[in-house]
């Protein structure tokens, strides 16, 4: 918890984007050892897959109905990467369907994924056979202060994270706020909100990572925001996968 004013949302609600085609072109590639993940487009346009379409449009639904949920929100924002802009897309349409006023979600270039630089496009297993200098360079300064060559240590997204938590005081004082947004983003958002240090920060990344469509919320109580839900998955657990979700090859993000 973290000593806040009057100023800070009342409720702030962080989504992580829906299966996206790069997540399952990544799977396989680990699964396969391969050292390149087999994908065509930019990162920034990868799409969702249509297992993250569904989970998306479920987490819609548990917002405008579901006893316990977070109330439907008042401000959408959400990166400008397609999969997550097209997951909080689904989502407002799932809860204007439902009968809730929600605004059009507005992306925020600083909600966007951590950016891997030279080592976009590539597995663990990739870096270390085509970089191992850089890669013990890694292992030995460790992931939360570690920068790839061309891209951003998480300590840099979280630099980003405070920026937009200060815009979101500043502009949305007392609102309900929904944020779409990526896995390191929302951790970081942990980090800053909790007060988390290194350790503990990776231990709950290495523990309970995000899952697609899970839901970090907090509540302003008093003075202070005070962490209500920690990468639940409620809203998104009985969405299944289909036979158009399964392929034996790696899809493209």
């Amino acid at each position: 918890m973290i000593d806040a004013s009057r100023s800070w949302p009342a409720e702030l609600v962080l989504v992580r984007h829906g299966q996206s085609t790069g997540n399952l072109a990544d799977a396989h590639a680990r699964s396969t050892r391969a050292e390149v993940v087999d994908v065509a487009e930019r990162d920034a346009d990868v799409p969702l897959s249509p297992l993250g379409a569904r989970q998306a449009r479920a987490v819609g639904h548990w917002l405008a109905s579901a006893e316990g949920a977070p109330a439907p929100p008042e401000v959408v924002l959400c990166s400008p990467y397609a999969r997550a802009h097209d997951t909080a897309l689904a989502v407002v349409e799932a809860a204007r369907g439902a009968g809730h006023d929600v605004p059009e979600p507005r992306t925020d270039e600083r909600l966007r994924e951590r950016d891997l630089g030279w080592w976009d496009g590539l597995t663990g297993a990739g870096v270390r056979a085509r970089f191992p200098e850089e890669a013990a360079r890694r292992q030995r300064i460790g992931k939360f202060y570690y920068r790839p060559p061309g891209g951003e240590s998480w300590c840099d997204v979280a630099l980003r994270v405070r920026s937009v938590l200060s815009s979101l005081r500043e502009e949305h004082p007392g609102r309900r706020v929904l944020l779409v947004s990526h896995q390191a983003v929302i951790m970081n958002f942990r980090l800053v909100l909790e007060g988390l240090d290194e350790a503990r920060l990776l231990q709950l990344d290495a523990e309970a990572p995000l899952a697609n469509c899970s839901v970090t919320a907090y509540r302003r109580e008093g003075a202070a925001m005070a962490l209500g839900l920690a990468g639940d998955t409620t809203a998104v657990q009985d969405v299944r996968l289909t036979d158009d979700d399964v392929d034996d090859e790696p899809r493209e993000r």
